[in-house]
């Protein structure tokens, strides 16, 4: 069953989707005349989804997209950065750091869905969803020095990601680079020229709903810490997080099943 609250002038588009497992939330940023670029008020819609979602105990999974099919997110909006000062502008960054945020600690796993551009805040905004799939003609870039002002925030995310060097190449030159180029790197996970980029989207959208759905709260956090910890720090974390499984009945659930599945 699929429900959805939103009108068609919404500059954020959520749809859900109720599986036995959960529910599974699509949210569109839904302005594709202006290539799905963030202003205040998009991020505004996004920070209450995000937040809507994180309260809901039934969610499973986000899939995050892009309205139109030219852009998933191009970018923050210049038409708005242009005549902000230094006090509107550490403000209006700090809006943004707060959706990458949102996305980064949301307690279950967000899919980048991404056709088309995703530039700037975009490639930001897609460094801090869990995993990230393309078509052959998306574009991918940091081109924020083109227009005088450094790539910041979630950028720091990148030399995690594609290494310090490639992080570099993007952030100091804003050259666009092509999906395969991209997939080489390792900024994307998938890039299927045969298929629909929904239908590899899904398959993987499947795949958690099949997993515990503590197990994969669980993980989320752990991969956040795996990124932010000391290794001694986040190895303990990972203990903790093996102890507080067995707090509830899940393990045996699901371990139960997997016996069965072999047996039968």
């Amino acid at each position: 069953m699929n429900s959805s609250r939103n009108d068609a002038s919404s500059a954020l588009l959520v749809d859900v989707q109720h599986h036995p497992q959960g529910a599974v939330y699509r949210l569109t940023v839904n302005r594709p005349d202006r290539l799905n670029i963030l202003n205040t008020a998009a991020m505004a819609d996004m920070l209450g989804a995000l937040g809507s979602i994180a309260d809901d105990d039934a969610a499973r999974a986000v899939i995050l997209a892009g309205a139109g099919g030219k852009s998933w997110i191009g970018g923050a909006d210049v038409n708005e950065m242009v005549s902000l000062n230094s006090q509107s502008a550490k403000e209006f960054i700090t809006r943004l750091h707060t959706v990458c945020q949102a996305l980064r600690e949301l307690p279950v796993p967000v899919v980048a869905s991404i056709e088309g551009y995703c530039l700037g805040a975009g490639l930001e905004i897609a460094a801090c969803c869990d995993l990230r799939f393309a078509t052959p003609a998306s574009r991918f870039g940091m081109p924020e020095v083109l227009v005088g002002i450094p790539s910041v925030i979630e950028a720091a995310v990148l030399p995690r990601l594609i290494g310090t060097g490639r992080a570099r190449d993007l952030v100091m030159t804003g050259r666009i680079i092509n999906a395969a180029e991209a997939s080489e790197w390792g900024l994307v996970e998938r890039i299927d020229p045969n298929r629909q980029l929904d239908t590899v989207v899904n398959e993987r959208v499947a795949m958690i709903l099949n997993a515990g759905p503590g197990a994969i709260r669980s993980q989320k956090v752990l991969c956040r810490q795996w990124e932010e910890l000391p290794l001694s720090q986040a190895i303990q974390a990972g203990i903790d997080a093996f102890h507080d499984a067995y707090l509830t009945d899940e393990p045996q659930e699901y371990m139960q099943r997997f016996l069965q599945r072999r047996r039968g």
